[in-house]
C-alpha cells in the first residue's frame, strides 16, 4: 500500500500581498496541488491523505467544484480528508453538504471517526474543525480499534489553540501512522511513525526552506516514509556580513551573486551584520530592486573610534556620552548600545 500525505495547502492564499510575484504566487499554490494529484495519479497511489487547511479561507462553491474534478481524475486513487482551522466547518459552509466524487472522503466530525478501505486492509481516523480554534487536546487518548491490519490518524494541530498535542503520548496510542497539519515546516517526528508533512508551498516568510510532502510504502507490516520536496519557490534567509560587504555597491554585488548561485526564483529575507565603515550607507530600496526580496534588514552598526570621537567632541555631549560609557572591555551589547547612542548624537549634529 502506498500513500501520499500533504497538508496545509491553503488554496485561495496571496502570499506577500503587494510584491510584484504575489498573484504569481497564488496560481502556483493551486498548480502544486494539481500535480500532486496528479502524480498520485500517474504512480497509482493508494491513498492521497490531506491534513487540514485545504483551502486558505472558506472555500467557494466553485473551488470545491474544481478541487472534487481533480479528484474525480483519479483512477486508483482514494482521498481522505479533514478540514482545519482556517477553513472550517462553519454553519454556512459550502463544505457541509458538497456531493464529492465517490472516491474521497471527508471526515467532517466533531470528534473523532473513521473509514475503513477494507481492499487496502487500512482504516484512516480523524476529526474536522468547528471553530476556528480547538484547545482540548482531542488526540492524546485516541486509540485505534483496529478495525483493520493498518490504522492511520490524520490529525491537524499542534499548538496551545489548536488542539495541542503530547507528542510522546500520541506515539503510545498504537496507530501505525500519524499524519499531521497545521505546523508549515515539515517535521519527522519519529521515523516511519508520525510526521508534519508541512505545506506543500511556502505561504508566508516564516515558511523557510524545502516543503513537499511525505510519501509513505506499508509493505509485509513494514512502513517508510520520506519527504519528498515540491515546492516551487522557497523562502530562503540570505545572512552577509559587512566584511564581505565593505562598501554599498559590493553590498549589492554580494546579494544579486548569492541569489544567483541558489536560484533566482526563490524568495530572500536579506540580514547585514556586523560593524561597518561610518562613511558607508547601504541603499535598502536599491537592494530590494534586485530580484524577489521580501524583506532587508540591515542591523549592521557604525564602527566608530572611541577614543579619537572622544578628544574631538571632547567638552560637548557626544564626548561626555562617550567618557561615560566606554571602557576598552565593554561586552558585545554594551559595544553596540554605545554605537547607536552616538550614532544618534552624531546625526542630530548634522
Amino acid at each position: 500500500m502506498k500513500f501520499f500525505h500533504i497538508a496545509d495547502t491553503h488554496l485561495g492564499a496571496i502570499p506577500d500581498a503587494g510584491f510584484a510575484w504575489s498573484e504569481e504566487r497564488r496560481s502556483e499554490i493551486w498548480e502544486s496541488f494539481r500535480s500532486v494529484v496528479a502524480k498520485a495519479d500517474r504512480e497509482e497511489v493508494d491513498l492521497l491523505l490531506i491534513a487540514g487547511d485545504m483551502f486558505h479561507r472558506q472555500p467557494l462553491m466553485r473551488e470545491l467544484k474544481e478541487v472534487n474534478y481533480l479528484f474525480s481524475t483519479l483512477k486508483k486513487t482514494k482521498v481522505v480528508f479533514i478540514i482545519g482551522n482556517h477553513d472550517y466547518l462553519k454553519v454556512d459552509s459550502y463544505y457541509l453538504d458538497f456531493p464529492w466524487s465517490e472516491n474521497v472522503t471527508c471526515l467532517r466530525g466533531k470528534e473523532c471517526e473513521s473509514v475503513v478501505f477494507e481492499d487496502l486492509d487500512t482504516e484512516v481516523y480523524g476529526l474536522s474543525y468547528h471553530t476556528r480554534e480547538i484547545k482540548e487536546p482531542k488526540y492524546n487518548d485516541l486509540q485505534p480499534e483496529k478495525k483493520a491490519g493498518f490504522s492511520i490518524l490524520l490529525g491537524h494541530g499542534g499548538d496551545a489553540k489548536h488542539i495541542p498535542i503530547d507528542r510522546k503520548k500520541l506515539l503510545l496510542s498504537g496507530f501505525d501512522y500519524i499524519a499531521l497539519g497545521h505546523i508549515h515546516r515539515p517535521e519527522m517526528i519519529e521515523p516511519d511513525r508520525m510526521a508534519y508533512a508541512g505545506a506543500l508551498e511556502p505561504i508566508d516568510q516564516n515558511d523557510i526552506g524545502p516543503h513537499g510532502f511525505i510519501e509513505g510504502k506499508y509493505n509485509e507490516g513494514k512502513l517508510s516514509i520520506s519527504f519528498v520536496p515540491w515546492a516551487c519557490r522557497e523562502y530562503i534567509p540570505l545572512e552577509l556580513d559587512t566584511k564581505e560587504c565593505p562598501t554599498n555597491l559590493a553590498f549589492q554585488e554580494t546579494v544579486r551573486m548569492r541569489m544567483a548561485a541558489k536560484g533566482m526564483q526563490h524568495i530572500y529575507k536579506v540580514l547585514l551584520q556586523g560593524y561597518r565603515d561610518p562613511d558607508i550607507v547601504y541603499d535598502l530600496d536599491a537592494c530590494r530592486k534586485l530580484g524577489n526580496i521580501v524583506s532587508v534588514q540591515d542591523e549592521s552598526v557604525p564602527d566608530y573610534d572611541f577614543e579619537r570621537l572622544m578628544r574631538v567632541h571632547a567638552g560637548d555631549i557626544a564626548g561626555r556620552y562617550i567618557q561615560t560609557l566606554y571602557h576598552k572591555d565593554m561586552s558585545d551589547t554594551e559595544r553596540k548600545a554605545l554605537y547607536y547612542g552616538i550614532h544618534a548624537l552624531l546625526e542630530m549634529r548634522g
